[in-house]
């Protein structure tokens, strides 16, 4: 397998603990594509990390609804897109090599997903912390 970049990076960290740590969390199910693996294993591992972002999207959304956030659809909209990458890569991933699977989970987590945390999560941030009563 190639070597992954799927890395959790302190620079995309909200403050928001609950949110922090999924985030690390799928960073970490990303990562685990590293090394030699087999069709198996790496069929499981791509379930569960849908599963796990499935998850953590609808906690992040249901979090943003709680406190009325204005941005709220927007950012759905997004989740979707990503969901769809999710369906997607699933779907083709028994046509796909090991390699190739791993190359995708990587763009997906370092590319769409990083960015979207450093971008998009980062606007919700100063609401969320606000509603709590700790800007």
């Amino acid at each position: 397998m190639t070597t992954s970049r799927a890395n959790w990076s302190p620079a995309i960290e909200t403050g928001l603990p609950e949110i922090d740590d999924q985030h690390r969390r799928l960073f970490e199910l990303a990562a685990s594509f590293r090394g030699e693996g087999d069709q198996i294993r790496v069929m499981k591992t791509l379930a569960m990390l849908a599963d796990y972002a499935n998850t953590h999207l609808r906690d992040e959304e249901a979090m943003l609804a709680a406190i009325g956030y204005p941005g709220l659809e927007a950012h759905r909209a997004l989740h979707r897109q990503f969901r769809a990458m999710l369906r997607e890569l699933v779907g083709q991933s028994r046509q796909m090599t090991l390699d190739s699977i791993a190359e995708r989970i990587e763009e997906l987590i370092n590319g769409w997903f990083y960015h979207h945390i450093l971008t998009v999560d980062a606007e919700y941030v100063a609401a969320v912390k606000a509603h709590r009563g700790n800007p």
